[in-house]
């Protein structure tokens, strides 16, 4: 019985660190355009145009 003393305390509080990392990536917009993920899934990466490659603008 007196493991439950340090085993209700050490649950309470990752259950609190687990509301608090959801809540944060709420606020930080991780979860913010779920139909553009699942729509991306499906694109093959041959439906991708290939980009062209950027000139330098490091001059010497």
């Amino acid at each position: 019985m007196d493991i439950l003393v340090f085993l209700i305390p050490v649950s309470l509080s990752l259950g609190a660190l687990g509301l608090l990392a959801f809540l944060w990536t709420l606020r930080s917009g991780q979860f913010s355009d779920p139909e553009g993920d699942a729509a991306r899934i499906l694109l093959d990466d041959e439906d991708l145009e290939p980009q062209p490659p950027r000139p330098s603008t490091n001059r010497r």
